[in-house]
């Protein structure tokens, strides 16, 4: 490219084409702020019903062909199938926290007052640490540190588990308006999964019969994209929090923890998000031990956050890396990026956007777009260089 700069017919069509396509970007960004996320959570159960008979599909076309039976017939039965198991697996695992959680509600008192005696026995070993150091360190830090100790400890004596508590049972009235809530969208879900599922082919081909064919392969090679990064990196971070969940239930089975259910569980989301991980509690928990003289406990721990720390190091990249080929640099920028924008969700969220980007980036989406920036930078840099009119000829 020459350093002329260019007229001024071509500089405003430039400008236009940009200032059009910001207009679009601007435009089309805030209609999916204040449109399409309050639409999308007004109509929730049947786009998951379009999901879900857009993923029993293939299942009951095989059917079909092999059978021959009716479709809407074999709709009802894989969709009563498939919610029975789901709703089988979710029953026990309900039931199982139901009574840990009743189990820990009986409990409570007991509970506070281990966890006071606990932080006091803390509290006392690390205040005999201190004084244990009291020829080695000088007599101010020692000082700051009882002060430490003494403030840790009367937080702790400080808490109101029971307004907690108290507050929690207050709120029962709300909670049951939003289980009810939550009844109806599933026997709604349900019943759009039994109808989409059973009409999935006629509603498709009238879906896709009145897009021209153009509009039709871009919507295909954006599908493809966006089920390539959600669906992969979705699918992988499940099985991963899966198998870190089991290995905390069996963990925490053979530790005797009586509320092991409830906390590979907790662990388990914790694990699902970057960065944080299940190690944040384990690794704290286990110093605790350590300090209370609790050293099978700590070991078992440790034991544990060993095993999910080999289980991620040799599962991660085989179950994660081919699914998305997100460079360790670029996960790290969209989880930063995530975790500023949008908090904890922001961070699980944040890779599959860059993701995507990159993917649609490659698919020339941008293309034109950075034809344009390139084209105007270049136009800039030759007004400044030339020093003469943007209009003026050589030979004038």
């Amino acid at each position: 490219m020459d350093n002329t700069p260019l007229a001024w017919r071509e500089r405003a069509q430039l400008w236009l084409r940009l200032g059009l396509r910001g207009a679009l970007a601007l435009g089309g960004l805030a209609l999916v702020i204040w449109v399409g996320l309050p639409l999308l959570s007004l109509l929730s159960p049947f786009v998951l019903a379009l999901v879900l008979a857009w993923l029993l599909n293939p299942a009951v076309r095989w059917l079909q062909q092999k059978t021959n039976l009716s479709r809407k017939l074999i709709s009802m039965v894989v969709v009563i199938l498939v919610f029975a198991v789901i709703v089988g697996v979710l029953f026990c695992l309900g039931w199982m926290a139901v009574d840990q959680v009743r189990s820990l509600f009986a409990n409570q008192q007991s509970l506070l007052d281990e966890l006071m005696d606990g932080a006091a026995r803390v509290v006392n070993s690390v205040q005999s640490w201190l004084a244990g150091l009291g020829n080695l360190v000088p007599r101010g830090v020692l000082t700051s540190g009882e002060d430490l100790t003494d403030a840790l400890l009367d937080w702790v004596q400080g808490l109101d588990i029971s307004g907690w508590l108290a507050e929690m049972a207050g709120q029962a009235p709300s909670m049951v308006t939003s289980v009810s809530g939550f009844a109806v969208a599933l026997v709604v879900f349900m019943m759009a999964s039994y109808f989409i599922t059973g009409d999935y082919p006629r509603l498709r081909f009238e879906l896709t019969d009145r897009v021209p064919m153009v509009a039709r392969d871009f919507c295909r090679s954006v599908k493809d994209i966006f089920i390539s990064a959600f669906g992969g990196y979705i699918k992988s971070q499940l099985i991963l929090s899966l198998g870190v969940f089991l290995i905390l239930a069996v963990g925490f089975f053979f530790m005797g923890q009586p509320y092991g259910l409830l906390l590979a569980f907790g662990l388990a989301v914790l694990d699902f998000i970057p960065i944080i991980g299940a190690g944040t509690v384990m690794v704290p928990w286990a110093v605790i031990d350590m300090v209370l003289a609790q050293y099978g406990e700590a070991a078992a721990l440790m034991a544990v956050w060993g095993v999910i720390v080999l289980f991620r190091r040799f599962a991660e990249p085989k179950i994660l890396g081919d699914q998305t080929g997100l460079s360790p640099i670029l996960s790290l920028v969209g989880i930063y990026m995530g975790m500023k924008l949008g908090g904890v969700l922001g961070m699980v969220v944040g890779p599959l956007l860059l993701l995507v980007c990159i993917n649609l980036a490659k698919l020339g989406i941008f293309r034109p777009v950075l034809d344009d920036l390139s084209l105007a930078a270049a136009d800039i840099s030759a007004i400044l260089r030339s020093g003469r009119k943007p209009d003026e000829k050589k030979g004038a």
